[in-house]
């Protein structure tokens, strides 16, 4: 009975074997993946990646060739680590450590073991490494950035990660991807395709050649070419403006939404971020907990925006029909309100309409108007709620949906986030009147701050600002072609338009010492205040100078806003950069030496130096690359 058992069981599993084999062969629809073929070798040929030019054909980024040392860890041979480390110049530390990560990953898949290898090595190199089985050498290409200037636009490529390989199956250990500026944000029509050429390997692990003759091979698609907004030379200039300082400048072109200068300040030479000293140097300038190089200042520095958004204000109020351009108050030097501390004023007594009080940049003007806004409304939140979605309408309070790597989205309040802020207190206007003058709740980023502008000088509209001009072979996004209009009538910009060009061109204009010969300037001076904690007590430190322009005033070509931190009032900073940004787009050269002698010989260093100067960024924005995280998370939140 039990060899009648056994023999049934042995039966019994044979035709099972037989009825699977028979179905796979037969009726399975599962094709044969070469992929999956332990006898097939993949090597990965790596296209050119595009070439990035500036808006007028210079060229900024190109490629150089790279070498990477490649493993495939169960090939590997018993060698001479010593002698193999010499050649690589690693230490012995270093060789099994990256052994064991390779291992790791994969024994039978290769990948990279050491990278970026110099023309020079790889000369030596390709003699000698056939005595070490299991390694090869790899032909890639890495970037090679024709410019010092433009970092934080350009940005930088480095290694995937572990994260974005599981996420990505086109990426694997040791490839190469776009992580900061233009390189991220068009990475994927830059990088191209990778090519592979699969070899066949016989029972001794060994290749003996092409597999099926080439058939299954692919050459590498090189990434295309792309022409960027910014214009080099602007950028060039303004980063030499802003040496020694801290802060960020923003340049559109009003007509278009196109980015004519994205600096950060302090920048860095973008080439410290290529080849086998990228990682050192990386390290070098993330740990700068000063001057936060590799933070982009003009997309993520979050401020009070200060005098500027004072011409929101004027134009929500005419919407609104609180004032007209007759409108006065009679100003003291302050503005007092329910009690509380006075609203100092430093346009000087005297009686103010709606182009002096911007001219002059009156707080009490525009203190008693927004009040005249609120409660204009039986409810103060109601108020807000208009004058929130008026204030909205011009980019500020929400991501811009534009192409840059990273962004914040600001801070506009509305009725809700002060009923928040106050459950158990009647609110009114007076509560949050500093709102009146840019301060308070009120946050904004240059880029915000620049597209506002833009939208003033276009009277009303604005387009998504982006710093993409044309892609080869290829269309760029239709959304950077619609237009954006504003709550605001058109005839209400007029008024305020005045205002601004009046503050250069009229006695006593805040602007009024940096006029330009021959330029119609539009601007306004900015003060923002600067707090921080210091022992748990909130500190205030050296002001930020803040300046919004653009110019002509008709048919404006150029809309800018320049932030220097720890800068003191507007135009001691920033209002001077300002002007001397507008002439060189504008002219291409400088007639006021003056003004840019001055710039280049005065320095902040000294404000920076301060035990107490404070740190603009909270610890968990330090990384650039948690930024672009904090970023994508947000951004996927906001859509959904």
């Amino acid at each position: 009975m039990r060899k009648l058992l056994l023999f049934s069981i042995i039966i019994l599993i044979g035709i099972t074997f037989i009825a699977r084999l028979f179905y796979l062969q037969v009726y399975s629809n599962n094709d044969y993946d070469i992929n999956d073929d332990n006898a097939i070798r993949k090597v990965f040929h790596y296209p050119k990646r595009g070439y990035v030019y500036d808006r007028n054909g210079t060229l900024l980024v190109a490629n150089q060739p790279s070498y990477d040392v490649m493993i495939i860890p169960r090939e590997v041979k018993p060698l001479d680590t010593l002698e193999f480390c010499d050649l690589l110049k690693i230490s012995k530390e270093d060789f099994i450590k990256k052994y064991n990560k390779s291992y790791n990953y994969s024994p039978r898949l290769p990948n990279v073991f050491l990278s970026h290898v110099s023309k020079e090595d790889y000369a030596f190199l390709s003699e000698k490494m056939r005595k070490y089985e299991g390694f090869y050498i790899q032909k890639r290409s890495l970037r090679d950035y024709q410019t010092s200037i433009g970092a934080n636009v350009l940005g930088f490529i480095m290694e995937a990660g572990e994260a974005t390989i599981e996420e990505n199956p086109y990426y694997k250990i040791g490839d190469l991807i776009g992580i900061q500026g233009i390189e991220r944000s068009y990475e994927k029509e830059l990088r191209g395709v990778k090519g592979v050429k699969y070899i066949q390997k016989n029972r001794f692990n060994r290749d003996i050649g092409s597999f099926d003759n080439g058939k299954y091979d692919t050459a590498p698609i090189a990434g295309k070419d792309i022409s960027i907004t910014i214009d080099a030379e602007l950028q060039e200039y303004g980063e030499l403006l802003m040496q020694n300082k801290i802060g960020g400048i923003v340049a559109i072109e009003p007509s278009t939404g196109e980015i004519l200068s994205l600096i950060s300040a302090p920048s860095y030479n973008p080439n410290l971020l290529v080849g086998r000293e990228r990682s050192k140097n990386y390290t070098i300038l993330n740990n700068d907990s000063i001057h936060l190089p590799l933070i982009d200042k003009g997309l993520l520095r979050m401020h009070e925006p200060g005098s500027p958004f004072k011409s929101l204000i004027a134009l929500t109020a005419l919407q609104e029909g609180v004032i007209d351009i007759n409108s006065t108050i009679r100003c003291t030097g302050a503005y007092n309100y329910g009690g509380k501390r006075p609203m100092r004023c430093h346009c000087g007594a005297g009686t103010r309409n709606l182009n002096s009080a911007i001219s002059k940049s009156c707080n009490s003007y525009f203190a008693s108007t927004y009040r005249k806004i609120i409660d204009k409304y039986d409810d103060a939140s109601q108020g807000m709620n208009e004058w929130s979605d008026h204030i909205k309408s011009f980019g500020l309070g929400n991501y811009l949906n534009n192409d840059l790597s990273v962004g914040k989205k600001g801070n506009i309040p509305d009725g809700a986030y002060y009923d928040r802020m106050y459950p158990d207190f009647r609110w009114r206007a007076t509560t949050n009147i500093s709102n009146s003058i840019g301060q308070g709740e009120v946050l904004v980023t240059p880029i915000q701050l620049a597209n506002m502008t833009a939208t003033i000088a276009n009277r009303g509209f604005y387009y998504t600002p982006h710093i993409i001009k044309n892609i080869k072979e290829d269309t760029i996004s239709g959304k950077y072609k619609t237009k954006h209009q504003t709550t605001i009538d058109k005839q209400h910009f007029d008024p305020v338009i005045q205002g601004l060009f009046d503050v250069y061109n009229k006695p006593g204009g805040t602007a009024n010492f940096l006029k330009i010969p021959g330029i119609e300037i539009c601007g306004k001076t900015g003060t923002a205040e600067n707090f921080t904690k210091i022992d748990g007590n909130r500190t205030q430190l050296t002001d930020h100078s803040i300046f919004i322009a653009f110019a002509p005033k008709d048919n404006p070509k150029i809309a800018l806003a320049v932030l220097v931190e720890n800068g003191y009032f507007g135009a001691r900073f920033a209002g001077r950069i300002a002007s001397l940004m507008i002439e060189k787009y504008l002219k291409g050269s400088i007639s006021r030496k003056d003004l840019e002698v001055w710039v280049m010989d005065h320095t902040l260093e000294h404000e920076y130096a301060k035990p107490t100067s404070g740190k603009p960024f909270t610890i968990n924005e330090k990384s650039q690359l948690m930024l672009v995280k904090d970023y994508e998370a947000e951004q996927n939140l906001e859509q959904n």
